[in-house]
């Protein structure tokens, strides 16, 4: 089957001396989604300096987390595992840091895009000694993009976490195949395109125009009444989309990233977005899954086959 391609998982993960003690370090959710689920699956022993949506995150599923300063961190810890951030630089500190103290970093990379630019911030490169990714597209990209370092495939601790809550759900739901209800899935594509490139519109398209694109062609996809979930970004606000309640028809749409992601992709049979990482989670769901770029923005980056896009329906 052509998900078990997508998701092809080595059994054994590097399993830490427990001794030793790992500074993490993470502000955006991918990378949180991703290290926070290692840190549990292996029961590593860790020191945390978070920030931003990786806070949350880290609580949900590690509680009681004390965080350090960044220095304080590297101090009491033997090697550093970080996500990468375009919101911040606290990771690329991080790198910069943990080599004048001597000490060893990982980056564990969450997604497939923008791979120099992720460690690239004040006209200045800091890169890890080691880079860990999650598939084989990643280990590919990651190759090409660093030829110098070395590159891991790792299991997905992420992906593992989701294809178990996928099944508790499946035991416990009453499935309907014929649900007739989207999950719209966000992400802050103008704010990171200007944040990068000084251009909101730098891609072609923002997540609002992709947004009305897919409501705007939604007939095209289903021919009879639909149910619309619109889920934000962890570090978008709640109220940022609450635009397309006075667009179109307010009766079919909400809005609502409070649930758990799977529950909201199994309780869904098509799942839209852009290029966010939660579509990826819908292929392990075997849900269909649809690119909303509209026309004129980039191809979607996402290396996999089975994502379509609302043009393949027009």
């Amino acid at each position: 089957m052509a998900i078990q391609k997508i998701f092809y998982i080595f059994v054994n993960f590097t399993v830490t001396d427990k001794k030793e003690v790992v500074g993490v370090v993470s502000y955006d959710a991918g990378g949180a989604e991703i290290i926070s689920s290692y840190i549990v699956r292996n029961k590593i022993k860790a020191l945390y300096c978070l920030q931003g949506p990786a806070v949350n995150i880290f609580n949900g599923k590690i509680h009681k987390i004390e965080i350090l300063s960044l220095d304080d961190l590297i101090n009491k810890s033997d090697w550093l595992l970080c996500g990468t951030s375009w919101q911040s630089d606290l990771e690329w500190k991080a790198i910069q840091r943990a080599k004048k103290a001597n000490k060893k970093v990982i980056s564990f990379i969450d997604h497939w895009v923008n791979y120099r630019e992720r460690y690239f911030k004040k006209s200045e490169y800091a890169l890890p000694d080691e880079i860990w990714i999650g598939d084989i597209y990643a280990e590919k990209i990651a190759k090409d993009n660093f030829p110098n370092l070395k590159v891991m495939l790792k299991s997905n601790p992420y992906f593992l976490d989701m294809k178990e809550q996928l099944l508790k759900l499946k035991k416990s739901k009453n499935i309907n195949i014929l649900l007739n209800k989207v999950l719209y899935v966000c992400e802050p594509i103008r704010e990171h395109a200007f944040f990068q490139h000084g251009d909101e519109n730098y891609w072609g398209y923002t997540e609002e125009k992709a947004l009305r694109y897919f409501l705007t062609n939604i007939n095209c996809i289903y021919d009879k009444n639909v149910s619309i979930v619109i889920r934000p970004h962890p570090s978008e606000d709640i109220d940022k989309y609450n635009w397309v309640f006075n667009e179109f028809n307010q009766d079919s749409i909400s809005i609502d990233n409070n649930k758990m992601l799977m529950e909201q992709i199994v309780d869904s049979d098509i799942v839209v977005g852009c290029e966010s990482m939660a579509m990826v989670v819908a292929l392990l769901a075997e849900k269909t899954v649809i690119c909303s770029i509209p026309v004129g923005g980039r191809a979607c980056v996402l290396p996999h086959k089975e994502i379509v896009s609302i043009e393949d329906y027009l």
